[in-house]
């Protein structure tokens, strides 16, 4: 028999994890890092907290003026033949997610959204006061760039929905809700693998494309449920949509926005953590 292995405590794989090939045996020495404290009053006192909030800011802003502005482009037109369609959104999302992610995540992380800052929060991978930090950084920039989006063109705007995300007809609310949580899971799952420190520590090439999954993973959600939703699966996106916005049919389904994608990230921090890191069954050493 190939190498005796030994039982890890109850509730764990009862076998250890084979070493992928190609890769050293660094996971031995391997320490999971503390969660972070609840609090940290610290952090107010640190430039780099305020820098990575407005790394946030600016992000979000972007993300919003650049999607935004690619939906009015396809909306307007009496012919989506002649515009870059549904793949051509969800291909600016996704791209736009890369690209801010790998300019961002150096600095505050590059979240842009509340729903993965939320499902990190629910790890501990970052502070209560950080999280909070983040959200209203991140809705403030997605306001303002859908409101410089409105500058550029208002009567387009107003008159073709300004991308703000609603239930389409033809789908139930439930419908709406399952499709936002199911699309925010498959997104914040996939930043928890993309970003994982084992991973990290292991091999040395996930952090460089951990952007990539992140973007490609949005992509085809927006692929998906475009024709349900909109696609929200980020509050920051779909509120600063429906301030610009600002009619009545954008905000009856508004809470869809914000429950879905907390309730996703959720339950994809709970997967990651338990199932797939089994963290609560580690030993304490």
């Amino acid at each position: 028999m190939e190498g005796k292995e030994e039982d890890v405590k109850l509730g764990a794989n009862k076998f250890s994890e084979r070493q992928p090939i190609g890769t050293a045996a660094q996971d031995k020495d391997y320490k999971e890092p503390p969660p972070a404290p609840l609090f940290e009053p610290g952090e107010l006192k640190s430039w780099s907290f305020y820098r990575a909030g407005i790394a946030e800011f600016v992000a979000t802003f972007l993300f919003l003026y650049i999607t935004i502005l690619t939906v009015m482009g396809v909306v307007k037109s009496s012919s989506k033949c002649s515009t870059v369609g549904i793949q051509g959104i969800a291909w600016a999302f996704g791209g736009m997610i890369f690209a801010l992610v790998y300019c961002t995540a150096g600095i505050s992380g590059g979240h842009i959204n509340p729903a993965v800052t939320f499902g990190l929060f629910l790890a501990r991978k970052l502070s209560l006061t950080r999280a909070l930090f983040y959200m209203v950084m991140q809705c403030l920039g997605a306001i303002c760039g859908a409101g410089v989006v409105k500058g550029f063109q208002k009567g387009v705007y107003q008159s073709n929905g300004g991308g703000a995300n609603v239930v389409a007809s033809g789908y139930s609310k439930g419908d709406g809700l399952g499709a936002e949580i199911v699309g925010t899971f498959i997104l914040v799952y996939t930043v928890f693998s993309a970003t994982d420190a084992k991973r990290n520590a292991r091999d040395s090439h996930v952090p460089l494309l951990a952007p990539l999954p992140i973007g490609f993973a949005v992509f085809l959600v927006h692929l998906a449920t475009i024709p349900i939703t909109g696609t929200g699966i980020n509050p920051a996106r779909s509120l600063g949509a429906a301030v610009i916005y600002n009619r009545d049919h954008a905000w009856d389904d508004h809470w869809i926005f914000w429950v879905g994608p907390f309730i996703g990230a959720a339950l994809a921090a709970l997967y990651h953590q338990v199932v797939i890191r089994a963290i609560p069954f580690k030993s304490r050493s």
